[in-house]
């Protein structure tokens, strides 16, 4: 890959995994829910849950798609349906104390198992391979783009993690928790039109 186009992927790479989507605001959420280590395993599920798919998308998966036309729009709306569910459940949640004891964070096969019925993930993985893999050698600029987005994930949606873990102690209040809860779980949800946009 030259060095142009690999700096133009690397910008994309960045950019898609840095920007609001089901995966972040899930990582923010359970980072002010259970702190940052606690939300280790779901990160490290979403950074190698993702660079799997991204690489057997771009090794041939995709020929199953083509060649069973339903199997793409069914997961979509299973993604839509589950994000919806994820929605439900944070805009109920209470204060953080409650949260802890209520519940736990998403483990490292749930969020992997997640990449798959993930609209926006499936818009970045397929953008990503046939804007940046097709230019020269096909199997290796694969193994590259799916490497990129393992490396930049960790700082990209760590970042959000981080974030929710520091606002902890200003959501252990009900007053703020609440409205908190009702937004993210807004934004969750208006994050599924992707799963209607082509």
């Amino acid at each position: 890959m030259r060095a142009d186009v690999f700096l133009a992927m690397l910008t994309f790479c960045f950019v898609s995994g840095v920007t609001p989507g089901p995966n972040n605001l899930m990582l923010m959420t359970s980072g002010v829910n259970f702190g940052f280590r606690r939300t280790l395993p779901h990160l490290m599920g979403v950074i190698v849950g993702y660079t799997v798919m991204v690489a057997l998308v771009g090794f041939g998966l995709a020929a199953i798609f083509s060649r069973v036309p339903a199997l793409l729009p069914t997961m979509r709306w299973l993604g839509a349906a589950y994000m919806l569910w994820l929605a439900w459940k944070i805009a109920h949640a209470g204060p953080v104390g409650e949260g802890e004891t209520r519940g736990a964070p998403l483990g490292f096969f749930g969020a992997a198992a997640f990449q798959w019925i993930n609209p926006k993930g499936w818009v970045m993985a397929i953008s990503a391979l046939t804007a940046y893999a097709v230019v020269d050698d096909y199997a290796r600029n694969v193994i590259i783009v799916a490497l990129t987005y393992f490396v930049i994930a960790f700082p990209g949606s760590g970042v959000w993690a981080l974030l929710g873990s520091s606002m902890r102690r200003a959501l252990a209040d009900p007053r703020v928790a609440r409205p908190f809860n009702w937004t993210m779980a807004a934004l969750l949800a208006a994050s599924v039109v992707t799963v209607f946009v082509e």
